[in-house]
């Protein structure tokens, strides 16, 4: 399977992005309010970055509570890596665990279309497991 399978009935509008104007301490509390990990970061309607609670709590160790009072841009991590719509699930996963990053923009002609968690792709990998075993119980029933 594909990443444009995966995320075929999800509209981009959903994707929660922030300008990397914004403040650490906003940002932080957008990623609270909506109970995510991480967000992609814009500019001119390009993902620029990725920020994320990783980012928070490195320069929460380095700094300590002043890095709140930075923007996004100074604080995120840059740039974005990312896929496309036809990267098949099993090499995002890799990426994923090569570059040790959970989450991954998803563009198309240098314009985000999806954004994708480890989480999201793990899913994936278990259903196409469990679809696989389902049609094998239905093959050995039934020959």
């Amino acid at each position: 399977m594909n990443i444009g399978t995966l995320i075929q009935n999800r509209a981009s509008s959903d994707i929660i992005s922030v300008d990397g104007d914004l403040n650490v301490r906003d940002a932080v509390r957008l990623l609270a309010d909506k109970r995510i990990g991480a967000m992609p970061v814009m500019q001119h309607g390009r993902v620029v970055g990725i920020f994320s609670e990783r980012d928070v709590i490195h320069r929460l160790a380095e700094e300590g509570q002043s890095c709140l009072n930075h923007t996004i841009s100074e604080v995120m991590t840059s740039p974005a890596i990312t896929v496309e719509r036809s990267t098949l699930v099993d090499d995002a996963l890799e990426l994923m665990t090569r570059r040790r990053i959970r989450h991954l923009p998803v563009v198309e002609n240098d314009a985000m279309c999806g954004f994708v968690s480890i989480g999201d792709l793990v899913k994936s990998c278990l259903d196409e497991v469990q679809h696989e075993a389902e049609a094998l119980r239905e093959y050995i029933t039934h020959a």
